[in-house]
């Protein structure tokens, strides 16, 4: 179906990233994520200067569908950049 790498910043609190994860599992895409309030110290660090690269306000979810970039669970955004109209 799709052949374009997801790689999803979540929080594992947030509703928002909870309905993306279950947007892309619905839809049977391969994904992977990185809740990023569960790392440790210098590692969420990092990896907040990693999401602010793609997305200045570092707010959650950032999606990255091939050189897509997706801020907040926005379906028609997802499906459009997964070919999935």
């Amino acid at each position: 179906m799709q052949n374009k790498q997801v790689k999803m910043y979540t929080l594992s609190t947030c509703s928002h990233c909870k309905a993306a994860k279950k947007l892309m599992n619905d839809l049977g895409v391969q994904y992977t994520y990185v809740d990023v309030d569960l790392l440790p110290g210098k590692e969420r660090a990092d990896m907040i200067e990693e999401v602010k690269s793609f997305n200045p306000a570092c707010s959650f979810p950032t999606i990255l569908i091939g050189d897509t970039v997706i801020v907040g669970n926005r379906e028609d955004r997802i499906r459009e950049a997964l070919g999935l109209k």
